[in-house]
């Protein structure tokens, strides 16, 4: 009877046992913390012990605005509210993956508020931010467009350079010649058609050198020290190159007796400090044409 009765007593304490660490487990938790990011059904929040808990959401979770002097009552409300940085109090119980699953859900109308400006803030912060990094891709696509340009103009300049040094080298052998008459065309801005008052002057300085013995026609072509240097670069070739084509067409000129036109650009400005001025200008938009005499021809 004594062996039956301890027996007994032994399995209820070991029931009661079982009974006891089982409300344990399922005992309820209750934390209170600020909501630090949302994820579809999890919630990452901020609390005094767990800068990091997560808390899970279940389509049985109550949400709810605490409203009245002593909060006692409150308004339900969409999980949609639960956004970060607002300010909850969270009642619910651990799972196996040490998440706190959420039974009811608590926040102030206040909290809210803040919150909602809070996000419309980062919110606004996000487009400014993307706003600036669309002007930041802009200019620096506008940068390297304008750094190819420059490029590209320093490779003209250089080009340009190298034509004029050319040419310059070809007319400074010329110092053993004798100058017999000279004729200088001007052209209009960016023009580059003979105006035909000097078709009568160019007829004439190729009946005279017709009567030099020996005699070269030298053409060399310029423009004014304003705008595009490749452009007026362009410029003085085609000058030169039609005031030649004159000479050769219309005064008869023999191809034998022409020395090969030169384009000259923006060198040998005349005018002086005057260079940049209207006038100055003008002078400067030019083909010179030069009837030239060896001096060894020349009995010299």
């Amino acid at each position: 009877m004594r062996k039956y009765s301890f027996s007994c007593i032994a399995c209820a304490a070991f029931v009661g046992l079982v009974v006891f660490s089982t409300a344990a487990v399922a005992q309820s938790v209750k934390v209170k913390g600020i909501i630090t990011g949302r994820s579809g059904d999890k919630i990452v929040l901020q609390t005094t012990d767990n800068p990091a808990m997560v808390v899970l959401l279940t389509d049985n979770t109550d949400v709810g605005q605490v409203q009245g002097m002593l909060k006692a009552r409150h308004k339900e409300m969409s999980m949609a509210a639960l956004i970060p940085g607002l300010a909850i109090s969270v009642e619910g119980n651990d799972n196996e993956n040490q998440e706190l699953v959420a039974t009811k859900i608590r926040f102030k109308g206040n909290d809210l508020k803040q919150a909602e400006a809070i996000n419309a803030g980062m919110k606004e912060t996000k487009e400014q931010n993307a706003q600036q990094e669309a002007e930041l891709a802009k200019q620096k696509t506008a940068l390297q467009q304008h750094e190819a340009q420059i490029a590209k103009n320093q490779a003209a300049v250089a080009a340009n350079k190298a034509a004029i040094d050319t040419a310059v080298a070809r007319f400074g052998q010329l110092d053993d010649y004798y100058i017999r008459d000279e004729v200088t065309v001007y052209f209009g801005n960016g023009q580059t058609n003979i105006d035909p008052k000097y078709n009568s002057q160019l007829l004439a300085l190729a009946d005279k050198a017709k009567t030099v013995n020996g005699y070269m026609i030298e053409v060399k072509g310029y423009a004014s020290a304003t705008g595009n240097p490749a452009f007026n670069q362009k410029l003085s070739e085609d000058r030169a190159s039609n005031v030649s084509n004159f000479l050769l067409q219309q005064a008869k000129v023999p191809l034998t007796r022409m020395l090969a036109p030169g384009a000259m650009g923006e060198s040998d400005q005349v005018g002086g400090a005057n260079a940049k001025t209207a006038e100055g200008q003008a002078e400067n938009r030019r083909v010179v044409v030069r009837v030239l005499q060896n001096k060894a021809v020349a009995g010299v």
